[in-house]
């Protein structure tokens, strides 16, 4: 049975063409073999989030043009609901390590965090870059300026953190997210 290309192994795939680079080059500069750097283009399976800030570097693009199809408008936020494409699918089974990632003039800066239901409110705070939140178990509740986003298990928020913005947790039940930070 042929594997059908998925949406992102599709874009992975046209815009390294577009860049003129072969899957040699892609698999060096990622660190991976040329087997699993064909398997992303193939299937868009299983690409760890820091090799899409990788890519998006390299093709110089928004990470959520990889992801999503779609450049985020860092002036405001991007919002992805579990279940809005098959790219969504495969984050649950990430590990944490493979958040991270230092290349040039970025640093990917991977945090996992806890919300309880008796925490306060998050002070509202702004700082420089580039901020993705997404959301592992419990509901998350992101306050970006003056709207709040209620965010379950498998969504994600981009967005532009020179905003302000917080997050705390939106239910009865202990919430936990990974937030990740480029500089």
């Amino acid at each position: 049975m042929e594997t059908e290309f998925s949406e992102i192994g599709m874009r992975i795939a046209g815009l390294r063409d577009a860049c003129n680079v072969t899957q040699e080059d892609m698999a060096a500069e990622l660190g991976v073999s040329l087997e699993t750097y064909q398997n992303w283009e193939k299937t868009g399976a299983d690409v760890p989030i820091s090799a899409i800030y990788h890519m998006a570097n390299i093709f110089g693009v928004e990470f959520t043009e990889i992801l999503t199809g779609t450049a985020a408008k860092l002036n405001t936020y991007h919002v992805v609901k579990a279940g809005e494409g098959k790219e969504v699918d495969r984050y649950p089974g990430y590990y944490y390590q493979d958040l991270a990632w230092r290349y040039t003039g970025k640093i990917m800066q991977p945090l996992l965090v806890f919300l309880d239901p008796s925490d306060e409110p998050a002070k509202l705070v702004t700082h420089h870059g580039q901020e993705f939140n997404f959301v592992l178990e419990g509901t998350v509740i992101v306050t970006i300026e003056d709207k709040e986003f209620v965010l379950e298990a498998g969504d994600s928020i981009y967005f532009n953190p020179e905003q302000l913005h917080g997050q705390r947790c939106g239910g009865d039940t202990q919430a936990r997210f990974v937030t990740i930070i480029a500089e």
